[in-house]
């Protein structure tokens, strides 16, 4: 049985399940718990616990639901001597993750010409499964892409060099090597910089609705009424294709390296392996082909707004991953210590000081962005030193899934659903119908109340509020 800690915190002892090293632990609240009591997400949290080699607990947050292997929306560190690595923590949308830029303008500003924006915006940036990009790149040059990420854009003119201190690692994972990608992932990639992507990815026109710090949200460029832009997009099908490769070969690693699993959805083999290392180089090449998209896909939105509303000057608030795994140092037991931390689902919460940050952040801490559903609000929060020292400085991603697309697309119709919101007053353009009854706000679960669990549990602080008005979906 799992034990309740207190308001916001879970515990899955290490007598819930065989096997378990280590013990599990689940940020929710009495109503966040029982939604995620509904899927396999605390067998899967228990299923990570008996992995070799990890150091403090298996953990998973409120907007924790069901994925492969690993929940979605869970954490895991390993010791990087002792550990392994599991592609299946990382996920197969490596380096899925949220860019918020800020804009010049109020709603009062571009209110008359939303339509003809979100319509723009929907002419310049592609979106829906396998569509391609307005530009395609050689092999030899996406090879520079995988090394360079985001900096890569920045350097051919998509973007400015401010921008790179913005985003998470700046821009560029280091050690990533292209020759570790397989040529069909990188037949699968090389047209689809600077396209949204299907599911739950998508590009919505929001305003800053509420401030919770103002000093805070002052210093990452926010203040209330103002009109922002969340792009939601990750590494296309060239980061699937690195997991799915991956996986084959940790499946066979496993043999070798004579690691048995609970789940062959955990397939994983040493971090010090070299299958380990090479998947590192692979996921840090498609976690830099992410941070390239995004960031094509802020040129054409600056582009979109300068045609349109005649200011295309939007400047990046942060760019977040949401699947990835990181070396990174922590305080365990009382020591420092590098572990590999797995996020799949999960945001990087640093605080104020943090040597990573850029200097104009060192004195408030990094950005956490928290998309919500289609037609819900977004949150902007910022990390904390609880979360150093409690979740190996994570926090939850978004809202999570509380229903199957299947379930989704029975309960409403697309006409429906944009009748309702355009009711609340937001415009939006999809792909396809499906696409969006999929997507549908009920599908998930409450945004607010999952942030409610992160601010009250200290793991990240509120900032801001942000409601959309324009949403673009694949």
């Amino acid at each position: 049985m799992i034990k309740k800690l207190n308001d916001y915190r879970y515990i899955i002892p290490t007598s819930y399940k065989q096997g378990m090293r280590i013990e599990g632990l689940i940020y929710a609240n009495d109503d966040l718990i029982r939604q995620i009591e509904k899927d396999q997400t605390k067998d899967q949290v228990a299923n990570v616990a008996t992995l070799p080699g990890l150091v403090g607990r298996s953990l998973a947050m409120p907007d924790a639901h069901q994925g492969y292997g690993f929940c979605i929306g869970g954490v895991a560190a390993a010791d990087l001597e002792e550990g392994v690595v599991s592609a299946g923590g990382v996920g197969f949308d490596i380096n899925c993750g949220v860019r918020l830029l800020a804009s010049q303008f109020e709603e009062k500003d571009v209110r008359q010409k939303l339509e003809q924006l979100l319509n723009q915006l929907f002419r310049d940036i592609p979106c829906g499964t396998g569509r391609k990009g307005l530009l395609e790149v050689t092999q030899s040059e996406l090879d520079n892409v995988l090394r360079e990420g985001a900096q890569w854009a920045v350097k051919k003119k998509y973007g400015r060099e401010e921008d790179i201190a913005r985003i998470e690692d700046y821009g560029r994972i280091p050690d990533a090597d292209p020759s570790l990608v397989s040529s069909r992932a990188k037949d699968r990639g090389h047209h689809q910089l600077g396209t949204l992507g299907s599911g739950n990815h998508f590009l919505e026109i929001q305003i800053v609705r509420e401030v919770f710090e103002e000093e805070v949200a002052e210093k990452f460029g926010l203040h209330k009424d103002q009109v922002v832009v969340l792009i939601h997009s990750g590494s296309r099908g060239l980061g699937h294709q690195v997991c799915t490769d991956y996986l084959d070969i940790m499946q066979a690693g496993m043999r070798k390296y004579g690691i048995s699993v609970i789940d062959r959805q955990l397939a994983c083999v040493p971090i010090t392996s070299k299958e380990g290392q090479d998947y590192l180089k692979a996921m840090a090449a498609a976690a830099n082909f992410a941070f390239a998209n995004r960031q094509m896909m802020t040129h054409w939105v600056r582009e979109g707004f300068q045609r349109v509303v005649g200011n295309g000057n939007l400047n990046i608030v942060y760019d977040v991953c949401h699947n990835i795994a990181k070396n990174e140092e922590y305080e365990i037991d009382g020591t420092k210590k590098r572990v590999l931390v797995h996020r799949k689902g999960a945001t990087r919460a640093f605080p104020k000081g943090h040597p990573v940050l850029p200097g104009e952040l060192q004195d408030v801490g990094q950005p956490v962005l928290i998309p919500g559903s289609m037609g819900t609000c977004s949150y902007v929060l910022v990390g904390t030193e609880q979360a150093m020292k409690e979740t190996f400085g994570s926090s939850c991603h978004g809202a999570g899934r509380a229903k199957s697309r299947t379930q989704a697309k029975k309960e409403t119709t697309a006409e429906e659903l944009l009748r309702d919101l355009k009711g609340k007053g937001i415009l939006v353009k999809g792909q396809t119908r499906s696409g969006l009854t999929e997507e549908k706000p009920d599908a998930y679960k409450d945004v607010s109340q999952v942030v409610e669990v992160v601010h009250g549990a200290g793991i990240a602080k509120k900032v801001a509020k942000l409601v959309p008005i324009a949403v673009m979906k694949g």
